[in-house]
């Protein structure tokens, strides 16, 4: 019967940093001061060098030259050393430096941690990192005297996979796609991540959007108006128009009156004429009422229009699915006469008219409708969205339960720094 193969004895960096460096015959040639490692596409990144102090110089030993690491030593495969002074190579960090004791990014638990203890292994062949220490028993073994910290086991262990390090204070990483990982992640996790962080660190996650303009704006949408504030600071007029092109228009709305007044013009300008005819009607109501809180983009076709006809439309709009799920119904005089729920259409027959099964009683909404009113009559009929008219009948917008929810639900507390869900 085979056996499973034992796991890999796990290494502290902090039982390395200070170790003896060891020449190939055991001869102590210096001190261990930090390790190098590489990142790139591995997963579990290996270790690529040692800094250390020799004869009072800092020189670095690349892979190469290391036969072993060990607790408290690192042993070499030769008797001498490249006493060159290191420098920083491009896509390398030192881990006690730049990782240990920092804030990073658990992925899988979309939160900030912080590493107490960075954890070593060997795994195909060679030296990589496999995890943090997040625990209070990672920190605890650092402050105990070293022959009471090692009696500590490893505490709130975070495999590597799951850990998105902050590499904006390192000069030399310059990485393809540096947070990768980040694309696991929902816009309001990442949203509650950048309001968690440092300045420096929300800005380094929304710097890795640049290239996904879409995700960005999804993350904006997401942000307390206090961050987004600080973001459209640095922002210049054609670089926020750009956004707001990209974002629902109720919340473009809100991000235009959180500008100051004289810059909203300009921007105003700067965008396509529907999308500006929408704001500026949209600015124009109290934000948590129905007319603020409604989007101008919605499906409504006249009651003649066949089931078939009502499906291809559905088909071929590119509205968010949440303004879909009713297609709204008028008369020849463009008067709102009903609402017909998406899976009522598709179980219609064929040829249906969308006047006969279109709900006659459906909720109506008044631009000054408060969201509080809103919010009982989406529960009281157990609604998703609900159309707003005008003083003539005509549909104006649509409010769906979630821009709701952003407004009558409290806004959710930041999470302390510590372990993710799971």
């Amino acid at each position: 019967m085979n056996q499973a193969a034992a796991a890999p004895a796990v290494l502290h960096l902090t039982d390395l940093v200070g170790g003896r460096l060891l020449d190939s015959g055991g001869e102590r040639l210096g001190d261990v001061d930090d390790l190098t490692v590489r990142l790139g596409d591995d997963e579990y990144p290996p270790v690529s060098g040692v800094l250390a102090t020799v004869a009072g110089r800092r020189v670095w030993v690349p892979a190469e030259a290391i036969g072993d690491i060990q607790p408290r030593c690192v042993t070499l495969t030769r008797s001498l050393l490249d006493l060159d002074r290191f420098e920083r190579r491009p896509q390398e960090i030192l881990l006690r430096e730049d990782l240990l004791d920092r804030q990073v990014i658990d992925v899988d638990g979309a939160n900030l941690v912080r590493a107490n203890e960075i954890e070593l292994a060997r795994l195909d062949g060679w030296y990589r990192v496999v995890g943090i220490d997040i625990g209070l028993r990672g920190f605890g073994r650092r402050l105990l005297p070293r022959l009471l910290g090692k009696h500590i086991g490893p505490g709130g262990f975070l495999d590597w996979a799951s850990v998105q390090p902050f590499t904006g204070h390192i000069p030399t990483v310059h990485l393809r796609d540096p947070h990768a990982k980040l694309a696991r992640l929902h816009p309001a996790e990442l949203a509650d991540l950048v309001e968690s962080a440092t300045p420096a660190e929300g800005g380094e996650i929304l710097g890795a959007l640049a290239d996904d303009r879409e995700r960005e704006a999804d993350l904006v949408e997401e942000l307390s108006r206090g961050q987004r504030a600080d973001l459209l600071a640095g922002r210049t007029d054609p670089e926020i128009a750009d956004l707001l092109t990209r974002m629902e228009p109720d919340d473009a709305s809100d991000l235009l009156t959180e500008l100051a007044e004289q810059r909203r013009e300009p921007i105003l300008a700067l965008l396509p004429p529907t999308l500006e005819k929408h704001l500026r009607t949209l600015m124009g109501f109290e934000p948590a009422t129905a007319g603020g809180l409604m989007s101008p983009e919605f499906l409504c076709l006249f009651t003649q229009a066949t089931r078939e006809e009502a499906l291809e439309r559905v088909a071929r709009s590119r509205l968010p699915h949440e303004s879909l799920a009713y297609v709204f119904v008028m008369n020849q005089h463009h008067r709102l006469r009903g609402a017909v729920d998406l899976v009522d259409l598709l179980r219609a027959a064929p040829g249906t008219p969308l006047g006969d099964i279109a709900d006659a009683h459906t909720v109506q909404l008044t631009a000054d409708t408060d969201a509080a009113q809103i919010a009982r009559r989406l529960s009281d009929y157990d609604l998703t969205a609900a159309p707003v008219v005008d003083n003539e009948m005509r549909m104006i917008g649509v409010v769906t339960v979630d821009d709701v929810l952003e407004v009558t639900l409290p806004r959710k507390p930041r999470r302390p720094f510590g372990p993710g869900r799971r």
